[in-house]
């Protein structure tokens, strides 16, 4: 099973070598996709967690008592598709595939599970339809 999650280290705490801990103490194989840290500051990173069901959950119960923040990828997009006009201009630029325009219907399709948070749709979307909580 593949996870996409953010995980949010304290102010601190950024130095901290959790993904040694991953590996060592739930055999989890992980990409870190994103990270935004800084030494004595939050930092964030977008891991893709690969394992069991069972590891995965036995790690982000870890992180999170540990005083780490891990939320689901997902929870950190936000695309309004009321307002979408499926123009497609975000599609081009959707390196990852998260976003496309597909016969019959030629609507936007958003799967945030492909997602690894570039950010590109949120300049290439002319209705700025696109956020993010990543790396403001």
């Amino acid at each position: 099973m593949v996870r996409k999650v953010v995980v949010t280290f304290p102010a601190g705490s950024a130095g901290r070598s959790l993904t040694y801990e991953l590996i060592k103490k739930f055999d989890i194989m992980f990409s870190i996709i994103k990270a935004d840290i800084d030494a004595g500051r939050r930092g964030k990173l977008v891991l893709e967690l690969d394992a069991d069901e069972d590891r995965i959950r036995k790690a982000i119960k870890y992180m999170e008592e540990s005083g780490v923040e891990v939320s689901p990828l997902e929870s950190k997009i936000k695309y309004d598709s009321t307002l979408c006009i499926s123009c497609g201009a975000c599609t081009s630029s959707c390196l990852s595939g998260a976003l496309s325009i597909k016969a019959p219907d030629w609507k936007l399709v958003f799967q945030p599970d492909k997602c690894i948070l570039c950010k590109l749709c949120l300049t290439a979307c002319p209705l700025r339809l696109f956020s993010t909580e990543f790396a403001d």
